[in-house]
């Protein structure tokens, strides 16, 4: 007898990033830690959903394939603004005083 099929439940949203107001000097260092611990948790993620996957512990391969997709993108995402930062940092460099 099959199994009757299950509705797609909706993922769960990734909470956007809090920046801390204020100008002291430790505030990128601690957004940038916190980006890479987001963009660290999502791969982590992935991983599981795929080994769950493959193992055959319930999960479904739509479910597998999102986190992954997801992953992906969180480190394009974070890969971008890293090269931004790199070419604004190069392009002060640049200017001459």
């Amino acid at each position: 007898m099959a199994s009757p099929i299950l509705p797609i439940s909706a993922p769960p949203l990734v909470e956007p990033l809090q920046v801390a107001g204020g100008t002291g000097g430790g505030d990128f260092g601690q957004v940038f830690s916190s980006a890479i611990r987001s963009v660290e948790g999502a791969g982590q993620q992935a991983q599981a959903s795929v080994d769950r996957f493959l193992t055959g512990d319930g999960e479904d391969l739509h479910t597998a394939a999102l986190a992954t997709t997801r992953a992906e993108m969180a480190f394009d995402m974070f890969l971008q603004t890293r090269n931004k930062a790199v070419s604004a940092y190069q392009e002060i460099m640049r200017m001459q005083l």
